[in-house]
């Protein structure tokens, strides 16, 4: 894989993952582009021990605009997009419109004693997998979907490195229904400057396992689940995708290597290449259960960088909100207002629909 790194307009950072060594990627960005708006600011709140990011300026991004005018099509003639190439593999570069940033403008006051505030440091990048307006993740070819994961665990190592973040997420959202502003396949990495919500209970429930039993809790769940095999969806020498016990979603499916690892970047390589074609096949299964593109959140799990890192257990969770041909699944009062989930389908039956689609 060739990577080549160069800078926009606007000084954002653009950087093209090439599968052909002779790939020339020189060509200037030529657009007038005004300064990237200042990091967002993240308030604390007291109440739930949980930072939220306050990032205004991204209600002017850019929203489901024509195919003609995608900003992440590769740029043809005089129609300039965020990718200066007209062509390209897969490309990562700095959104435009970031929740998170490393443009620190001024520090923020003071909101109340109980409501620190601090500038939203990190970074956020946008990861086009095809220069194929038309593709999506589950069309790309098994080499492609490798070039991908390789991008995805340069882009981790790299953030991982940056003062101030604390973990690192990769994921794609698919679908109107999920709330995409862009039609064009990518995804997105997110680089926080804390450890998240969904992360600390993850690595408190390990922690508490681990401490009674001295066992990884994701490998020891992972190993019951394949011994029982009724939510085991498909698996291979190296990856088993299967339905959790107490799945929140209608369809959800944790894909997750046999072997303990941390991150992406700890995967080996005969782990990489045997991530595509069975992740290929579980999302031709999601499209095939209603005959239709099916809308969903594909989100990595990773060790946070610094801290805890033996407690985690690398695994992608791959979930939708359509729970019937023509019904979503929406988190109304109990799951928006309480946390609780009620899940409509039972994690039995979803993966035996799955394996049969």
């Amino acid at each position: 894989m060739k990577r080549t790194a160069i800078d926009l307009a606007d000084g954002r950072e653009l950087i093209y993952f090439d599968e052909n060594e002779d790939a020339v990627r020189d060509q200037p960005d030529r657009r007038e582009l005004p300064p990237p708006p200042p990091a967002s600011q993240l308030r604390y709140d007291p109440l739930t021990d949980e930072w939220v990011a306050v990032a205004a300026h991204r209600q002017t991004r850019t929203f489901l605009p024509p195919a003609n005018e995608c900003p992440l099509d590769p740029s043809v003639g005089d129609r300039l997009t965020e990718i200066p190439s007209p062509d390209y593999d897969v490309v990562v570069f700095e959104n435009r419109f970031p929740s998170l940033s490393g443009r620190v403008a001024d520090e923020p006051g003071e909101i109340t004693p109980f409501t620190p505030v601090r500038p939203g440091v990190g970074r956020c990048e946008v990861v086009c997998f095809t220069s194929d307006h038309n593709a999506s993740f589950a069309s790309l070819p098994p080499r492609r979907v490798r070039t991908v994961l390789d991008a995805l665990a340069d882009r981790t190592e790299v953030l991982g490195e940056l003062p101030g973040v604390e973990q690192v997420f990769c994921f794609e959202n698919r679908g109107v229904e999920i709330g995409v502003t862009l039609h064009h396949p990518h995804g997105q990495i997110y680089a926080y400057p804390f450890v998240t919500p969904r992360t600390r209970a993850l690595l408190a429930a390990a922690r508490r396992h681990a401490e009674r039993t001295g066992g990884n809790l994701y490998a020891d769940v992972l190993a019951a689940e394949r011994a029982v095999g009724d939510r085991v969806v498909t698996e291979n020498e190296h990856w088993t995708a299967f339905v959790p016990a107490a799945a929140r979603w209608p369809f959800e499916v944790h894909v997750a290597p046999r072997r303990v690892v941390p991150d992406i970047p700890a995967l080996s390589d005969g782990e990489r290449d045997a991530f595509g074609p069975l992740y290929l096949n579980l999302l031709r299964r999601f499209d095939g259960l209603f005959d239709m593109p099916m809308p969903y959140i594909a989100a990595w799990h990773q060790a946070p960088v610094r801290i805890d890192r033996e407690l985690g257990h690398l695994h992608l969770q791959l979930f939708s909100i359509r729970r019937a041909k023509d019904k979503l699944k929406y988190l109304a009062g109990s799951e928006s207002g309480m946390g609780v989930f009620i899940n409509d389908i039972s994690p039995e039956r979803a993966a035996e629909l799955l394996r049969a689609a």
